[in-house]
């Protein structure tokens, strides 16, 4: 019975320590991300202003408002023009930079509330999360709140698969009912919107579709190999993702012309559905196979320390390992990525709807920066500067509803605001690095921009991402 006694006391005494580890980690982390709360010894408190001396670009057109001046009024835009009465608030003298709509990324895989900030350093001034986990709700609660600042976060539920897709990064389905209940179980827990994943069966398909028809829920879909990827082209379905699986699937991984010509007008014929190419991530694993010191690059001093570890170092391992036992893999995917370019050609030339998507946050590609590589490949593939521009502003405006209300500078649009040194549309590599970020009005200045790059630097979090993760598992599985 003694004995008995020792082990109670020893075991009581380790989950005591266990969980005032955990209880200290998150107080930890809680503490190093306090610069992005929104209050007065931060700043950030105020979003009723106006900006003087700016030239605007709307992006409504191809064209460039000189000198204007822009109000704004609990974070809206409530006039632009000239001579404009500040209404006895602020004014800022922008002294001729250029103010353009924030970026969204149509695309990412969201970790940790470092990397919110890192979104904002590169003008990213929303975000739609494809892979929502309950850290997520409290995020975009937080954020909603402006109890902190970020990008506007909009998030998936957790991914759809069927039952022979397995992997614990995706909810498996067996049943059309278990689909319909899921459905509805992700909207009334506040996820904006339903992510569906390769594996999904066309009747499972059928039920997820039928029920969001039914709740009026909008659906993302990473294309399924289990029904035609003509079937992906229907009202409930907004946006397609992954330039890639169009070569994976409907292509057969062969870089046919004429079977994209097929695709493409699938696309021109279904304006209800965008594609999100996510270019970044696939050319990434080019990167993977011929530069020995990605894994040592400081774009990975940015990732999530979880991710670097489990994610980053798999795909590395993968890719070079190919790479190793077949020379020829790298100049397959470089061929392949290059391709990638010829269908977003196509697909623009045709009308088209693009809306820019990175899948930042796995692999090797960073939350923010990798927004900038994306716009450029755009152009590489044909783009001119404000059209590549428009994928990442005014598209997606006319995607979600909840989108509507950015994308442009026009009154009653949220002030969701990049200012920038020299004019984005004569080279887009001048959103690198801001003068200003605006966010829902609240101004965010470079020097602070800066500060929020070197917090996310090689942050000490890894323990904490692991037992977020783990809530997640235990929650959804």
């Amino acid at each position: 019975m003694k004995i008995y006694k020792i082990i109670l006391t020893g075991f009581g005494i380790f989950i005591l320590l266990l969980a005032l580890t955990v209880i200290g980690a998150f107080v930890i982390d809680a503490r190093n991300t306090r610069y992005l709360q929104v209050d007065n010894k931060n700043g950030f408190t105020s979003n009723s202003y106006l900006i003087k001396n700016v030239n605007v670009i709307p992006m409504t057109a191809d064209t460039v408002l000189v000198d204007h001046e822009v109000l704004i009024l609990d974070g809206k835009i409530a006039e632009i023009g000239r001579e404009i009465d500040p209404q006895s608030g602020e004014v800022i003298d922008a002294e001729g930079a250029y103010l353009m709509p924030g970026l969204i990324d149509m695309h990412v895989h969201v970790w940790d509330e470092y990397e919110l900030g890192l979104y904002l350093a590169n003008g990213v001034t929303a975000v739609r999360n494809l892979w929502g986990q309950p850290m997520h709700l409290r995020m975009k609660e937080a954020i909603a709140s402006e109890e902190i600042l970020g990008p506007l976060f909009f998030t998936s539920g957790p991914k759809l698969t069927g039952p022979e897709y397995l992997g614990n990064d995706n909810l498996q389905l067996f049943s059309p009912e278990e689909a319909k209940q899921k459905v509805s179980e992700y909207q009334e827990r506040g996820y904006d919107f339903i992510k569906t994943y390769n594996g999904l069966t066309e009747d499972l398909f059928d039920a997820v579709l039928e029920k969001a028809s039914e709740l009026d829920f909008d659906v993302v879909a990473h294309p399924s190999a289990e029904v035609a990827y003509s079937y992906h082209f229907r009202s409930e379905i907004i946006t397609i993702e992954h330039a890639e699986d169009i070569v994976q699937q409907p292509l057969n991984y062969q870089l046919d012309t004429a079977k994209l010509n097929e695709v493409v007008n699938l696309y021109a014929s279904h304006h209800a559905s965008a594609l999100c190419p996510t270019l970044t991530v696939y050319h990434n694993i080019y990167q993977l196979m011929t530069d020995v010191n990605i894994m040592n690059s400081e774009d990975l001093d940015y990732m999530n320390p979880l991710i670097r570890m489990v994610d980053s170092q798999a795909q590395y391992d993968r890719w070079t390992i190919a790479q190793a036992s077949d020379s020829t893999w790298s100049d397959r995917i470089k061929a392949q990525h290059e391709f990638h370019l010829l269908t977003i050609k196509k697909l623009h030339e045709n009308g088209a709807l693009i809306v820019a998507g990175t899948d930042a946050g796995i692999g090797v590609t960073p939350a923010g920066s990798s927004m900038h590589e994306e716009l450029a490949f755009y152009q590489e593939a044909g783009m001119s500067t404000f059209e590549a521009l428009a994928t990442a502003t005014i598209n997606p405006s006319k995607t979600h509803d909840f989108l509507k209300d950015q994308g442009s500078i026009s009154p009653g649009k949220l002030a969701n605001f990049i200012l920038a040194k020299e004019n984005p549309l004569d080279a887009i590599s001048a959103l690198k690095d801001p003068l200003k970020v605006f966010i829902r009005g609240r101004k965010i200045e470079r020097e602070t921009l800066l500060e929020f790059k070197e917090k996310a630097k090689n942050r000490p979090n890894t323990l904490v991402s692991g037992l977020r993760y783990a809530e997640n598992l235990l929650i959804e599985k």
